[in-house]
């Protein structure tokens, strides 16, 4: 299986989106297509829910990919004094 991590910027992406952004698909109505069409798990469990919110610690399958969703971490700012 093939493993490719997606650090999220935000609290959720649309898993439609989470497709696309991945480069699974080429647009997000591809990315709709293959949930209608039952061929994407997340967590294991089939979803049919095309904008189900993917957040981060969450794992999307396809075929033979799978999709390690990851926070985004953000850099220590600066202690002023």
């Amino acid at each position: 299986m093939r493993d490719v991590e997606f650090m999220l910027s935000g609290a959720h992406v649309a898993l439609c989106d989470l497709l696309k952004l991945a480069g699974v698909v080429h647009s997000g109505g591809q990315g709709k297509a293959l949930v209608a069409a039952g061929e994407v798990h997340v967590d294991g469990s089939r979803e049919g829910r095309k904008t189900a919110k993917i957040r981060a610690g969450q794992v999307v399958t396809w075929r033979d990919l799978r999709i390690r969703v990851r926070a985004a971490t953000v850099p220590d700012a600066p202690v002023s004094e």
